[in-house]
C-alpha cells in the first residue's frame, strides 16, 4: 500500500512540474525582454546616489571636531586623517588647548 502512496505522490509531483513548466514560458519572455533592454546600452537607472565628495567629508568632520573644541575630538580627527592637510590645523588647536 505504502508502495501505491509513493507511486502517486511521484505523479502528482510530475503533474504540478509540468503545470508550473506551462506557466514559466511567460514568465521567463518577460525576463529575456528585460534583459535584452538592458543590453541595449542604456544606462540602468541609479538606485543608490553618487558618493560625497572625501574632501568635503574631511572638512565637515574637522569642523565637528572644532566645534566640539575637545582633545579628543582632535586626536580622533588626526588618528583619522592624519594626512589631510586639515591634520595640521587640528594639531596647532591641540596645541593651543594643552596650554
Amino acid at each position: 500500500m505504502s508502495l501505491l502512496r509513493l507511486a502517486a505522490a511521484v505523479s502528482g509531483a510530475v503533474v504540478a512540474l509540468a503545470s508550473v513548466d506551462q506557466l514559466l514560458p511567460e514568465e521567463c519572455s518577460i525576463m529575456a525582454r528585460k534583459a535584452q533592454a538592458d543590453e541595449t546600452g542604456k544606462a540602468p537607472a541609479r538606485s543608490v546616489p553618487p558618493a560625497r565628495d572625501p574632501a568635503i567629508a574631511v572638512a565637515e568632520e574637522y569642523e565637528l571636531a572644532r566645534r566640539k573644541g575637545t582633545a579628543e575630538a582632535f586626536e580622533l580627527f588626526i588618528a583619522r586623517h592624519g594626512d589631510d592637510p586639515l591634520a595640521e590645523k587640528a594639531r596647532a588647536e591641540l596645541k593651543r588647548l594643552s596650554r
